[in-house]
C-alpha cells in the first residue's frame, strides 16, 4: 500500500511541474558573430538549364548558323569555362548543366519580330541594317521553357543562353521575387517566383575570355548589391575595385574593364607600373601591407582571358565573416539569393 502511494504521489508531482513548472528552452540556434574567423568557406552549386540558339541555315543539308560560320561548338567553350570558374574559386565555386536543349529557331525580340535564315544573313553580310529593338523578349523564353515553374521547383538555380551576334541577350541579367541590376535591369515581371535566378548569355562566335567577360560582369554587379550599405573602410568591395586612375597612390585589384594601371576600358596592355596592394588581397582577410609596383605583365599584356583569370583569382574565398558578410564572396556570385537586401 505504501509503495502505491509513494507511485501516485510521484504522479502528481509530475503532473503539476509539467503545468506549472519551467518550460524547455525552444531549440534556438546560436547566433553567428557579424565578425568571425571561423564559419567555414562553403561550396557553392547552380544548377543550370542550358539553351543553345542555332538555327537551320540550309533546311536541304540540315547544315545550322554554328556549321555554316563555322563558329564555335557549344562544348569548346563550356568546358574551359567551367574549369576556369573552379580553378579561381579553389573549387568554391561549381556549376551542374542539368540539361541542354538545342533550338532551331531565332529568339523573338522585344516587339515579336525574328530573323529568318535569309534576313539575318543579310545583317551579316552588312547588306541590311540589325533590327531594333535588339532585345530579345526573355518573357516569351522564361514561359516556352517553363523556367519560373523550374526555378520554383527547385529543379534549376539559372539559365545560360548561347546565341549569335545581334541575338539580344544580355550578358547577364536577373529575375525572381527582389531581383536587382545585374549588368542589366531586373526583369521585373518575375516577382511572383520566390528565388533570385540569373540569365547569362553567352555568344558561339566569340571566346572564352569574353565569357569570363559576362561572368566578371555578374560578379561586380552581385557583390556591388552585397556591399550596399556599407561605408568607407567596412566597404571590401570599394577598396577591391580601386585603381590608380581614380585612387592615385592607392590602386588594388581593379574591375573587369580597368587593370589596377588601366587608363581607359580595356586597357589591360598599358606598361606603366603603379604601387598596387593586388598581391595583398591573397592575404586577405589578414592584409600584411604588401603594396608593389605592377603592371601589364602581371595579368597577361593584354590578353582578355589572361586578365580577367588573374582578377577573378583575387575575389576572397576564405573562412570567416567580416561586417555580416561571408568572406568567401563566391557564395554570393553563384547565389544571389544569400545577399541580404
Amino acid at each position: 500500500m505504501g509503495s502505491f502511494s509513494g507511485n501516485i504521489f510521484r504522479i502528481i508531482l509530475e503532473v503539476i511541474r509539467a503545468l506549472f513548472g519551467k518550460k524547455p528552452s525552444p531549440d534556438v540556434r546560436p547566433e553567428i558573430p557579424a565578425n568571425n574567423t571561423t564559419e567555414p568557406a562553403l561550396t557553392t552549386t547552380s544548377r543550370v538549364l542550358l539553351l543553345v540558339y542555332d538555327p537551320v541555315m540550309d533546311s536541304a543539308t540540315g547544315e545550322t548558323l554554328i556549321e555554316l560560320q563555322n563558329w564555335h561548338q557549344v562544348d569548346e567553350l563550356l568546358t574551359p569555362f567551367l574549369s576556369d570558374i573552379q580553378e579561381c574559386s579553389n573549387n568554391l565555386a561549381r556549376y551542374q548543366i542539368i540539361e541542354r536543349i538545342d533550338i532551331d529557331d531565332f529568339p523573338a525580340k522585344t516587339d515579336g519580330y525574328r530573323y529568318t535564315p535569309s534576313t539575318y544573313l543579310d545583317v551579316l553580310s552588312g547588306g541590311a541594317a540589325p533590327h531594333m529593338p535588339q532585345e530579345a523578349d526573355y518573357y516569351k523564353i522564361l514561359f516556352q521553357f517553363e523556367i519560373p515553374k523550374r526555378i520554383t521547383n527547385n529543379e534549376i538555380d539559372e539559365v545560360w543562353i548561347f546565341g549569335f551576334p545581334h541575338a539580344g541577350f544580355f550578358e547577364s541579367i536577373m529575375g525572381g521575387n527582389s531581383a536587382f541590376w545585374c549588368n542589366a535591369p531586373a526583369l521585373t515581371k518575375t516577382n511572383q517566383i520566390q528565388r533570385r535566378f540569373v540569365i547569362m548569355g553567352f555568344s558561339y562566335e566569340r571566346h572564352v575570355g569574353e565569357m569570363l567577360e559576362a561572368f566578371g560582369h555578374r560578379a561586380e554587379s552581385i557583390m556591388a548589391k552585397t556591399f550596399e550599405k556599407l561605408r568607407d573602410e567596412t566597404n571590401l568591395w570599394e577598396h577591391f575595385t580601386r585603381v590608380e586612375n581614380t585612387h592615385p597612390g592607392e590602386a588594388e585589384v581593379g574591375t573587369i574593364h580597368f587593370a589596377p594601371n588601366s587608363e581607359k576600358d580595356y586597357d589591360w596592355n598599358n606598361t606603366k607600373k603603379v604601387k598596387s596592394n593586388c598581391y595583398d588581397w591573397y592575404n586577405f582577410p589578414e592584409f600584411q601591407g604588401d603594396i608593389q609596383e605592377v603592371n601589364h605583365t602581371e595579368w597577361g599584356q593584354g590578353e582578355i582571358r589572361a586578365h580577367h583569370l588573374w582578377w577573378l583569382k583575387h575575389i576572397p574565398k576564405t573562412k570567416g565573416r567580416l561586417s555580416s558578410i561571408h568572406n568567401n564572396w563566391w557564395q554570393y556570385i553563384i547565389d544571389p539569393n544569400q545577399v541580404t537586401i
